[in-house]
């Protein structure tokens, strides 16, 4: 039987592939013949890449520095392996991110094409050809979207990948931030840091947070028994802006180590933005806030 799912949306632009907990949009631009090529490419990729991430599910979930076999997860892998150094993380901080660059890479080896992303939840991959450009909107809470902005990227920025991290969205997080969204050089790359940064804004101990450790929320979480947020009360302004300046330091540190070009991070309405994001440059990809 086939397990996994694809079809057109009803726009017939795009092409929706799921299975399991992997839910990718797909939208390829060119000619007709080369879109239907790319389609059925990320189609056939797609039907087993579940099934290599789950042959290799123990290793993806620890702390660990043995290279994987398979192809995504070995991207998953290296795409952590710098933020390793000092911190607990695992490979699977970089899943979604890493699927969709996968699928990307499948959709655009199979066809000459004008431009395309694949967005796997909110986690980008994209494909930006010679005066090719995207203008993505940005959400503040993915609980509850709505628009903050949009970051612009073009052809000759160093980004090819925008993520989302915080305790709202579909994984865990150690920290408080709502949504902390980043720009990086690759979709994998973005995952990881936005997991970092998200972490990282926090206010440790705060009688206002509710923390359980993952494990007894889900018993094979790659987090273990470390606590992570369940739900945030009330915060006065003082304390919103301690816990952003936190995600901000860890922000402007890896924007320094060209692990990433811009992030926006978000708690209780208040947004902090980090990076190249200037508005009217010339150049380098930048979040722009909605006047």
């Amino acid at each position: 039987m086939t397990r996994y799912q694809a079809h057109l949306l009803p726009d017939g632009r795009r092409l929706h592939l799921n299975d399991g907990p992997i839910d990718l949009v797909i939208e390829a631009t060119g000619e007709e013949a080369a879109v239907r090529a790319a389609y059925h490419a990320a189609e056939t990729r797609f039907a087993t890449i579940l099934d290599e991430l789950c042959d290799e599910l123990s290793l993806l979930r620890q702390a660990t520095a043995q290279e994987p076999k398979g192809i995504t997860a070995r991207r998953m892998w290296r795409a952590t392996l710098p933020f390793s150094q000092d911190r607990f993380i695992t490979p699977m901080a970089a899943v979604a991110g890493s699927v969709a660059e996968e699928i990307l890479a499948a959709t655009i080896g199979a066809a000459d094409l004008e431009r395309a992303y694949v967005n796997n939840g909110g986690d980008i991959a994209l494909h930006l050809p010679e005066a090719a450009s995207f203008r993505i909107g940005l959400i503040d809470r993915p609980d509850r979207p709505s628009l903050f902005g949009y970051a612009e990227v073009g052809h000759k920025d160093p980004v090819r990948g925008i993520a989302t991290s915080g305790w709202r969205g579909r994984s865990f997080s150690l920290g408080i931030a709502d949504a902390v969204t980043v720009l990086a050089k690759s979709a994998s790359s973005a995952d990881a840091a936005a997991t970092i940064i998200a972490n990282d804004v926090d206010l440790p101990r705060h009688a206002a947070i509710t923390r359980r450790p993952a494990a007894e929320i889900q018993p094979d979480a790659d987090l273990g028994h470390r606590e992570v947020t369940c739900e945030v009360g009330a915060l006065c302004e003082d304390e919103i802006d301690r816990a952003l300046r936190r995600g901000c330091r860890t922000a402007e540190k890896l924007v320094a180590q060209g692990l990433l070009a811009a992030a926006a991070l978000h708690l209780k309405g208040e947004t902090r933005i980090v990076g190249d994001h200037r508005a009217g440059q010339d150049h380098g990809a930048r979040i722009a806030m909605h006047a």
